[in-house]
C-alpha cells in the first residue's frame, strides 16, 4: 500500500515499535490499521472486513463489540476506576473474581494471584516456586523443566521457559535456570512406527531422566501448556499428560499448566486440564479471561503452597512481590461480567459442537498435496503445510510460505497465525457452523492462491 505523508499509516512508522514485526519491512510497507468489531469481524481504516480467525491473539472469546463488557468497565470506572491491592488493600470485583476462578479452577487450587498478562503471571510462577522452596528449607530447588515448542511469555523469566528461538535469539534467553526437553509432537519427533503412547512413554522417559541428572533435589517444576498454542498448536500424544505427572510426583516436582490459551473453554471443555486429566499444582489463566478486552491474568495455586508461602511472608515480614495494577478493579470487573457471558450463552458446548465441525471441514484437506498435518481441539487448529507430503519435508526458508499465505489470507478478508509454515486458527467461542464454513472458504481460497505461487517458483512480491 502507499503511505501517505502524515497519515495514520505515516505516523505509525514513525513512533511505533511493533512486537513480533520485521522492523524494517513494516518501514516499506506500513500498517494494517484495525479501526472497529464486531462480533467475529474486524474493519480496518480501509473500510474492509476481515474474520478475525485468531481472536485477537487467541483472546476473544465473546466476539468484538461485546457492550456488556464496555458496560461492566463504565460502571467500574465510574465507581473505582483504580485501586492497589498492596498491604491489606482490596476491592470488591477482585475478590469476587478470585473466589470465582478458586471455584471454578480443577479441584486443589484455591488462591489467586493477579498480574496482567500471561508473562508477568508467568514470571510470578518461578518467583512463587522460589519461594516456595525457600520457605521449605531447599534453597537448591530452583530448577525449571520446560518443553522445545512451549511458549510461556516473553519477560526475562518466562522468556526463559518459552522454547521458541524467535522469542530468544538476540535476547540471551534462555537463562540456565531453565532446561528444555522434546517438543510432544508426534507427527514431527516421533521416531518410525513409534505409536503415540510409545512416543509418550519415551518423553516421560527423557523427563525422569533430565530431572534425575540434573539432580531431583534442584528441580522445583515442570511447566506445560495442556496444548501447545503459539508453538504451533501441538496436540499431546494420548497418555502424555498421564505418564509426565507420574514422573514429577515421583520427584516432588511442582506441576504447573499454563492454559493463557486453552483456558474458559477454549477446547471444549472449561479448562484443558479436565481434557486432559491433569492435576496442577499452579495454573496459569489470562487472554479469555476478560477477552482481552482488558488486561488481566492470574496465577491460581494449591493450598498447599499458598501455606508454605504465608508462613514465609510472616517470616520475612511481607510478600516482596506485586504490580501496581495486580487486582486492577476494572479488569476484574470485566473478568466477572466475561465469564458471566461465557456461562450463560454455554460457550464452552458451543466450543465444543461447532469446534467439532470445525476440526471435521479442515481434515478434508488432509489429502491435499502442500497439507502435511491437520490438528487441534475443539476451537482451536492448525493445518501445516510443506513442501514434500511422504517425507515431510519443509520448505526452505521455513516461514516463507507460512507469511505469504497469511498476507495473501488478508485479500480474502481472512486473519490467521501464520507459525513458521503451519495455519493456525482459534476464533471467538460464539462463531457458529456457517461463520466456521465461510472461514474455511476463505482458507480454500488462499491454499489456492498459494499453490499457484508455489507452482510458479514462488516469486517475490
Amino acid at each position: 500500500m502507499t503511505v501517505l505523508p502524515n497519515s495514520l499509516h505515516a505516523r505509525d512508522i514513525a513512533y511505533q515499535i511493533h512486537p513480533y514485526t520485521n522492523m524494517r519491512r513494516h518501514e516499506r510497507n506500513g500498517p494494517i490499521v484495525i479501526e472497529r468489531g464486531s462480533g467475529i469481524h474486524v474493519y480496518d481504516d480501509q473500510g474492509r472486513e476481515y474474520i478475525e480467525g485468531l481472536a485477537g491473539l487467541w483472546s476473544v472469546a465473546v466476539g468484538f463489540g461485546e457492550s456488556r463488557l464496555v458496560e461492566a468497565a463504565a460502571r467500574q470506572m465510574a465507581k473505582l476506576p483504580y485501586y492497589h491491592t498492596f498491604t491489606h488493600k482490596s476491592n470488591e470485583p477482585s475478590i469476587e473474581l478470585a473466589e470465582k476462578l478458586a471455584t471454578m479452577t480443577p479441584d486443589g487450587l484455591d488462591h489467586v494471584f493477579f498480574t496482567n498478562s500471561g508473562s508477568e503471571a508467568n514470571d510470578t510462577v518461578v518467583k512463587l516456586a522460589w519461594y516456595y522452596n525457600n520457605a521449605l528449607g531447599r534453597p537448591e530447588k530452583k530448577k525449571f523443566i520446560a518443553r522445545n515448542g512451549g511458549y510461556h511469555g516473553i519477560t526475562i523469566a518466562s522468556g526463559s521457559l518459552t522454547g521458541l528461538q524467535v522469542n530468544q535469539r538476540g535476547f540471551d534467553l534462555p537463562l540456565p535456570f531453565v532446561k528444555h526437553v522434546t517438543c510432544p509432537h508426534h507427527y514431527r519427533f516421533a521416531e518410525a512406527g513409534e505409536s503415540e503412547e510409545a512416543f509418550a512413554d519415551r518423553l516421560a522417559a527423557e523427563l525422569e531422566a533430565t530431572i534425575l541428572a540434573e539432580g531431583p533435589e534442584t528441580v522445583a517444576a515442570f511447566i506445560g501448556e495442556p496444548l501447545m498454542g503459539a508453538g504451533g498448536v501441538l496436540v499431546p500424544p494420548r497418555t502424555y499428560w498421564e505418564k509426565v505427572q507420574a514422573v514429577c510426583r515421583r520427584h516432588d516436582v511442582l506441576v504447573v499448566a499454563d492454559e493463557v490459551i486453552n483456558g474458559f473453554g477454549r477446547l471444549g471443555t472449561l479448562f484443558a486440564c479436565e481434557h486432559f486429566g491433569i492435576q496442577p499444582d499452579m495454573l496459569v489463566v489470562s487472554k479469555q479471561i476478560t477477552s482481552s478486552y482488558q488486561p488481566l491474568a492470574a496465577v491460581v495455586v494449591s493450598d498447599a503452597i499458598y501455606q508454605a508461602i504465608a508462613d514465609q511472608s510472616e517470616r520475612l515480614g511481607t510478600f516482596g512481590h506485586g504490580f501496581t495494577a495486580s487486582g486492577h478493579p476494572v479488569a476484574t470487573a470485566v473478568g466477572l461480567e466475561n465469564l458471566a457471558i461465557i456461562e450463560e450463552r454455554g460457550l464452552v458446548a458451543n466450543a465444543a459442537k461447532v469446534g467439532a465441525h470445525l476440526q471435521a471441514r479442515l481434515r478434508a484437506f488432509a489429502d491435499h498435496p502442500l497439507v502435511g498435518e491437520v490438528r487441534g481441539v475443539g476451537l482451536i487448529a492448525a493445518v501445516e503445510l510443506v513442501a514434500d507430503k511422504a517425507s515431510k519435508a519443509k520448505f526452505d526458508p521455513p516461514g516463507k510460505v507460512g507469511f505469504r499465505f497469511f498476507e495473501k489470507a488478508h485479500e480474502h478478508g481472512l486473519i490467521i497465525r501464520a507459525i513458521q509454515d503451519s495455519i493456525a486458527f482459534c476464533p471467538p467461542l460464539i462463531i457458529t457452523e456457517a461463520q466456521v464454513d465461510e472461514m474455511i472458504d476463505r482458507f480454500a481460497r488462499t491454499l489456492e492462491d498459494i499453490q499457484a505461487w508455489i507452482a510458479a517458483g514462488m516469486p517475490a512480491v
